[in-house]
């Protein structure tokens, strides 16, 4: 009796893939520091963007930033601070979608400069916002340079989880 291989299509394999993937980017926020969960986060938003598509990896990009404030990884205080980094990873998503073509590092590297000039930016208008002196000092420095390394790291995790499944 020959036994069969349990084979599953592109769709198919989409269907696992974007739950496991939603599921972590509410879970890894729990982790309550920036350093463990941006790197995490971002490799997630990238690999959403391979392996989700574009809709997708849009979703995923609006859990993170509603989970840490809820969770309290981000203080209350910083809320103004939720719909910026929201964007960013919008803005990550989309400019690594309309570059990977090109090149996997190329677009990485693009998209994580990208969000990071936008967030670092927009730190200012936070700031604002933000009533709290010492909040707004937070607000800043979580939306400056710790953004470029996180999304950086992010694409190197991301690349390798690609490369062992074959997608790169």
């Amino acid at each position: 009796m020959k036994a069969k291989i349990l084979s599953l299509s592109k769709e198919q394999l989409a269907l696992f893939q974007f739950p496991i993937l939603l599921g972590l980017s509410i879970v890894l926020p729990l982790f309550h520091s920036q350093y463990i969960t941006g790197p995490m986060v971002n490799a997630i938003l990238f690999l959403s963007a391979v392996l989700a598509g574009s809709t997708g990896a849009m979703f995923v990009a609006m859990v993170p930033s509603i989970v840490a404030l809820s969770s309290g990884l981000l203080p209350i205080a910083l809320a103004p601070a939720v719909p910026f980094i929201m964007l960013g990873n919008a803005i990550l998503i989309a400019t690594f979608i309309l570059l990977q073509k090109k090149s996997f590092w190329l677009a990485a590297t693009v998209a994580s400069f990208t969000k990071f000039i936008f967030l670092f930016g927009s730190s200012q208008l936070v700031v604002g916002l933000i009533a709290k002196k010492q909040a707004a000092i937070a607000a800043a420095s979580m939306l400056s340079y710790p953004q470029l390394i996180t999304a950086l790291i992010g694409a190197i995790l991301a690349w390798l989880i690609l490369k062992g499944l074959k997608r790169i």
